[in-house]
Protein backbone atom coordinates (compact mmCIF):
# COMPACT_ATOMS: atom_id res chain seq x y z
CA UNK A 1 0.00 0.00 0.00
CA UNK A 2 1.29 3.47 -0.87
CA UNK A 3 0.78 6.25 1.63
CA UNK A 4 0.94 10.01 0.89
CA UNK A 5 3.29 11.93 2.86
CA UNK A 6 20.88 -4.07 -17.61
CA UNK A 7 22.56 -6.63 -16.22
CA UNK A 8 22.43 -10.06 -17.90
CA UNK A 9 19.18 -11.76 -17.03
CA UNK A 10 17.29 -8.49 -16.64
CA UNK A 11 14.25 -7.84 -18.74
CA UNK A 12 12.92 -4.48 -19.82
CA UNK A 13 9.23 -3.98 -19.30
CA UNK A 14 7.06 -1.05 -20.26
CA UNK A 15 5.16 1.11 -17.84
CA UNK A 16 1.43 1.32 -18.40
CA UNK A 17 0.27 4.85 -19.02
CA UNK A 18 -3.12 4.51 -17.34
CA UNK A 19 -4.66 7.61 -15.78
CA UNK A 20 -1.91 9.89 -17.05
CA UNK A 21 -2.74 13.39 -18.13
CA UNK A 22 -0.45 13.45 -21.14
CA UNK A 23 -0.60 11.58 -24.42
CA UNK A 24 0.58 7.98 -24.57
CA UNK A 25 2.78 9.12 -27.45
CA UNK A 26 4.85 11.23 -25.03
CA UNK A 27 8.57 10.61 -25.06
CA UNK A 28 9.63 7.84 -22.71
CA UNK A 29 12.07 9.43 -20.28
CA UNK A 30 11.88 6.79 -17.55
CA UNK A 31 13.20 3.28 -18.13
CA UNK A 32 12.18 0.39 -15.89
CA UNK A 33 14.11 -2.88 -15.74
CA UNK A 34 13.51 -6.02 -13.70
CA UNK A 35 16.49 -7.99 -12.38
CA UNK A 36 15.09 -10.91 -10.43
CA UNK A 37 12.98 -9.35 -7.68
CA UNK A 38 14.68 -5.96 -7.99
CA UNK A 39 13.20 -3.09 -10.03
CA UNK A 40 15.56 -0.53 -11.56
CA UNK A 41 13.91 2.82 -12.32
CA UNK A 42 16.11 5.06 -14.44
CA UNK A 43 15.60 8.71 -15.40
CA UNK A 44 16.69 8.97 -19.03
CA UNK A 45 17.25 12.63 -19.94
CA UNK A 46 21.06 12.70 -19.92
CA UNK A 47 21.20 15.77 -22.16
CA UNK A 48 19.47 17.67 -19.30
CA UNK A 49 21.40 15.90 -16.52
CA UNK A 50 18.11 14.09 -15.93
CA UNK A 51 16.22 17.23 -14.96
CA UNK A 52 12.54 16.39 -14.54
CA UNK A 53 9.82 17.85 -16.75
CA UNK A 54 6.11 17.22 -16.07
CA UNK A 55 6.02 14.18 -18.37
CA UNK A 56 8.98 12.59 -16.60
CA UNK A 57 7.38 13.31 -13.23
CA UNK A 58 4.24 11.45 -14.33
CA UNK A 59 6.27 8.49 -15.55
CA UNK A 60 8.31 8.30 -12.33
CA UNK A 61 5.15 8.43 -10.24
CA UNK A 62 3.56 5.62 -12.24
CA UNK A 63 6.72 3.50 -12.10
CA UNK A 64 6.86 3.63 -8.30
CA UNK A 65 3.16 2.90 -7.92
CA UNK A 66 3.54 -0.13 -10.17
CA UNK A 67 6.55 -1.28 -8.16
CA UNK A 68 4.54 -1.04 -4.96
CA UNK A 69 1.63 -2.99 -6.46
CA UNK A 70 3.83 -5.78 -7.86
CA UNK A 71 4.05 -8.56 -5.25
CA UNK A 72 7.01 -10.09 -7.08
CA UNK A 73 9.11 -6.91 -6.76
CA UNK A 74 10.80 -6.52 -3.38
CA UNK A 75 13.22 -3.58 -3.68
CA UNK A 76 13.45 -0.65 -6.12
CA UNK A 77 16.54 1.28 -7.20
CA UNK A 78 16.24 4.84 -8.51
CA UNK A 79 19.11 6.01 -10.70
CA UNK A 80 19.96 8.41 -13.50
CA UNK A 81 21.18 7.48 -16.96
CA UNK A 82 24.31 9.03 -18.45
CA UNK A 83 26.32 9.87 -15.35
CA UNK A 84 24.04 12.09 -13.26
CA UNK A 85 21.30 11.14 -10.83
CA UNK A 86 19.01 14.15 -11.29
CA UNK A 87 19.54 17.92 -11.55
CA UNK A 88 16.07 18.77 -10.22
CA UNK A 89 13.22 20.44 -12.06
CA UNK A 90 13.74 21.32 -15.71
CA UNK A 91 14.15 25.08 -15.26
CA UNK A 92 13.84 25.57 -19.01
CA UNK A 93 10.22 24.46 -18.69
CA UNK A 94 9.66 26.39 -15.47
CA UNK A 95 10.86 29.59 -17.17
CA UNK A 96 8.07 29.34 -19.74
CA UNK A 97 5.28 27.81 -17.63
CA UNK A 98 4.84 26.28 -14.19
CA UNK A 99 1.40 24.91 -14.99
CA UNK A 100 2.56 21.32 -15.52
CA UNK A 101 4.35 21.31 -12.18
CA UNK A 102 1.45 22.53 -10.05
CA UNK A 103 0.11 19.24 -8.68
CA UNK A 104 -2.20 20.52 -5.98
CA UNK A 105 -2.29 20.14 -2.22
CA UNK A 106 -0.59 16.95 -0.93
CA UNK A 107 -3.81 16.06 0.92
CA UNK A 108 -5.64 15.84 -2.41
CA UNK A 109 -2.90 14.47 -4.69
CA UNK A 110 -0.15 11.89 -4.17
CA UNK A 111 1.98 13.19 -7.07
CA UNK A 112 4.44 16.02 -6.49
CA UNK A 113 6.23 18.33 -8.95
CA UNK A 114 9.08 15.77 -9.15
CA UNK A 115 6.63 12.87 -9.39
CA UNK A 116 6.78 10.24 -6.63
CA UNK A 117 8.02 12.55 -3.86
CA UNK A 118 4.78 12.39 -1.86
CA UNK A 119 4.68 8.60 -1.76
CA UNK A 120 5.66 6.31 1.07
CA UNK A 121 5.87 2.91 -0.55
CA UNK A 122 5.42 -0.31 1.41
CA UNK A 123 8.80 -1.63 0.23
CA UNK A 124 12.37 -0.27 0.30
CA UNK A 125 13.89 2.06 -2.30
CA UNK A 126 17.61 2.66 -2.84
CA UNK A 127 19.01 5.75 -4.57
CA UNK A 128 22.08 5.03 -6.72
CA UNK A 129 23.60 8.51 -6.74
CA UNK A 130 26.09 9.50 -9.43
CA UNK A 131 27.06 12.93 -10.73
CA UNK A 132 24.61 15.54 -9.48
CA UNK A 133 21.68 14.92 -7.13
CA UNK A 134 20.69 18.51 -6.56
CA UNK A 135 17.60 20.61 -5.88
CA UNK A 136 14.57 18.44 -6.65
CA UNK A 137 16.96 15.63 -7.54
CA UNK A 138 18.22 15.67 -3.98
CA UNK A 139 14.60 15.55 -2.82
CA UNK A 140 14.13 12.37 -4.87
CA UNK A 141 17.21 10.89 -3.19
CA UNK A 142 15.79 11.82 0.22
CA UNK A 143 12.60 9.97 -0.68
CA UNK A 144 14.59 6.74 -0.82
CA UNK A 145 15.36 4.59 2.23
CA UNK A 146 19.08 4.33 1.45
CA UNK A 147 21.49 6.39 -0.63
CA UNK A 148 24.53 4.77 -2.27
CA UNK A 149 26.69 7.68 -3.41
CA UNK A 150 29.65 7.66 -5.77
CA UNK A 151 32.79 9.32 -4.39
CA UNK A 152 32.65 12.03 -7.08
CA UNK A 153 28.92 12.74 -6.70
CA UNK A 154 27.49 16.01 -5.41
CA UNK A 155 24.32 16.76 -3.48
CA UNK A 156 22.97 20.19 -2.66
CA UNK A 157 20.00 22.51 -2.72
CA UNK A 158 21.19 24.33 -5.82
CA UNK A 159 17.70 25.74 -6.44
CA UNK A 160 18.46 28.25 -3.66
CA UNK A 161 20.16 30.40 -6.33
CA UNK A 162 17.01 30.75 -8.42
CA UNK A 163 14.21 31.19 -5.89
CA UNK A 164 12.79 27.70 -6.46
CA UNK A 165 11.44 26.33 -3.15
CA UNK A 166 11.63 22.81 -1.81
CA UNK A 167 8.12 21.44 -2.33
CA UNK A 168 8.90 17.75 -2.81
CA UNK A 169 9.52 16.85 0.82
CA UNK A 170 12.99 18.33 1.19
CA UNK A 171 12.21 20.41 4.27
CA UNK A 172 10.28 17.48 5.77
CA UNK A 173 12.78 14.66 5.27
CA UNK A 174 16.15 16.40 5.48
CA UNK A 175 15.93 17.57 9.14
CA UNK A 176 14.75 14.09 10.16
CA UNK A 177 17.71 12.47 8.39
CA UNK A 178 20.57 14.73 9.45
CA UNK A 179 19.19 17.00 12.19
CA UNK A 180 17.83 20.53 12.05
CA UNK A 181 21.15 22.38 12.38
CA UNK A 182 22.82 20.55 9.51
CA UNK A 183 19.66 20.69 7.42
CA UNK A 184 19.44 24.46 7.83
CA UNK A 185 23.08 24.80 6.79
CA UNK A 186 22.22 23.14 3.48
CA UNK A 187 18.82 24.80 3.08
CA UNK A 188 20.03 28.35 3.74
CA UNK A 189 23.29 28.23 1.77
CA UNK A 190 22.46 25.81 -1.05
CA UNK A 191 26.11 24.75 -0.93
CA UNK A 192 27.41 21.56 -2.57
CA UNK A 193 27.98 18.49 -0.40
CA UNK A 194 30.52 15.90 -1.50
CA UNK A 195 30.31 12.20 -0.79
CA UNK A 196 32.67 12.19 2.20
CA UNK A 197 30.75 14.90 4.03
CA UNK A 198 27.42 13.37 3.03
CA UNK A 199 28.47 10.07 4.61
CA UNK A 200 29.67 11.79 7.78
CA UNK A 201 26.39 13.66 8.28
CA UNK A 202 24.17 10.67 7.45
CA UNK A 203 22.96 12.03 4.12
CA UNK A 204 24.63 9.10 2.33
CA UNK A 205 24.61 5.51 3.63
CA UNK A 206 27.40 4.14 1.45
CA UNK A 207 30.18 5.76 -0.59
CA UNK A 208 31.44 3.75 -3.55
CA UNK A 209 33.84 4.19 -6.46
CA UNK A 210 32.74 6.40 -9.34
CA UNK A 211 30.83 4.39 -11.92
CA UNK A 212 29.72 1.68 -9.47
CA UNK A 213 26.69 3.14 -7.66
CA UNK A 214 24.13 1.18 -9.66
CA UNK A 215 26.00 -2.11 -9.39
CA UNK A 216 26.62 -1.67 -5.66
CA UNK A 217 22.98 -0.67 -5.14
CA UNK A 218 21.85 -3.80 -6.95
CA UNK A 219 24.08 -5.92 -4.73
CA UNK A 220 22.65 -4.22 -1.63
CA UNK A 221 19.09 -4.67 -2.89
CA UNK A 222 19.66 -8.37 -3.48
CA UNK A 223 20.95 -8.74 0.08
CA UNK A 224 17.85 -7.01 1.44
CA UNK A 225 15.58 -9.16 -0.73
CA UNK A 226 16.93 -12.35 0.90
CA UNK A 227 15.41 -11.56 4.29
CA UNK A 228 11.88 -12.49 5.46
CA UNK A 229 9.97 -9.64 3.86
CA UNK A 230 6.89 -9.24 6.04
CA UNK A 231 8.93 -8.73 9.20
CA UNK A 232 11.42 -6.39 7.53
CA UNK A 233 8.73 -4.19 6.02
CA UNK A 234 6.72 -4.08 9.24
CA UNK A 235 9.84 -2.86 11.07
CA UNK A 236 10.51 -0.36 8.29
CA UNK A 237 6.99 1.03 8.54
CA UNK A 238 7.23 1.28 12.32
CA UNK A 239 10.44 3.30 11.95
CA UNK A 240 8.69 5.73 9.59
CA UNK A 241 5.68 5.96 11.90
CA UNK A 242 7.76 6.77 14.97
CA UNK A 243 9.76 9.37 13.01
CA UNK A 244 6.96 11.21 11.21
CA UNK A 245 3.55 10.26 12.60
CA UNK A 246 3.62 9.20 16.26
CA UNK A 247 2.25 11.75 18.72
CA UNK A 248 4.07 10.23 21.68
CA UNK A 249 6.53 7.57 22.82
CA UNK A 250 3.62 5.41 23.97
CA UNK A 251 1.90 5.68 20.58
CA UNK A 252 5.07 4.66 18.78
CA UNK A 253 5.65 1.70 21.10
CA UNK A 254 2.04 0.55 20.73
CA UNK A 255 2.24 0.78 16.93
CA UNK A 256 5.48 -1.20 16.85
CA UNK A 257 4.08 -3.97 19.07
CA UNK A 258 0.71 -4.21 17.33
CA UNK A 259 2.22 -4.47 13.86
CA UNK A 260 5.10 -6.70 14.90
CA UNK A 261 2.71 -9.25 16.36
CA UNK A 262 1.11 -9.70 12.94
CA UNK A 263 4.18 -11.48 11.55
CA UNK A 264 5.09 -13.66 14.53
CA UNK A 265 3.35 -16.79 13.25
CA UNK A 266 4.18 -16.28 9.58
CA UNK A 267 7.88 -15.51 9.90
CA UNK A 268 9.24 -15.43 13.45
CA UNK A 269 8.18 -18.96 14.40
CA UNK A 270 9.56 -20.55 11.19
CA UNK A 271 12.68 -18.40 11.57
CA UNK A 272 13.24 -19.63 15.12
CA UNK A 273 12.83 -23.22 13.92
CA UNK A 274 15.49 -22.60 11.26
CA UNK A 275 17.85 -21.24 13.92
CA UNK A 276 17.39 -24.39 16.00
CA UNK A 277 18.50 -26.36 12.93
CA UNK A 278 21.72 -24.33 12.76
CA UNK A 279 20.83 -21.70 10.18
CA UNK A 280 22.14 -18.23 11.03
CA UNK A 281 24.11 -19.28 14.09
CA UNK A 282 27.37 -17.55 15.08
CA UNK A 283 26.24 -14.35 13.33
CA UNK A 284 26.06 -15.92 9.88
CA UNK A 285 23.92 -14.08 7.33
CA UNK A 286 23.75 -17.14 5.10
CA UNK A 287 20.15 -18.03 5.85
CA UNK A 288 20.09 -20.95 3.43
CA UNK A 289 22.73 -23.19 5.00
CA UNK A 290 23.30 -24.33 8.60
CA UNK A 291 26.36 -22.79 10.24
CA UNK A 292 29.21 -25.06 11.21
CA UNK A 293 29.78 -25.43 14.93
Amino acid sequence: MIRHSKKAGGRLFSIALKSMSYSTTAERTVEVEKVGKIVLIGINRPEKRNAVNPETAEQLHQAFKQFDDDKDSLVAILHGKGGSFCAGLDLGRVATSVEGYLRGDPQQSDIGPMGPSRLLTSKPIIAAVSGYAVAGGMELALMCDLRVMEESAIMGIFCRRFGVPLIDGGTVRLPKLIGLSRALDLILTGRPVGAKEALEMGLANRVVATGTALGQSLKLAQEIAKFPQQCMNVDRRSAYYSTFDAESWDAAMQYEFKNGMKVIQDEAVPGAASFVKGIGKHGSFNINKPSKL
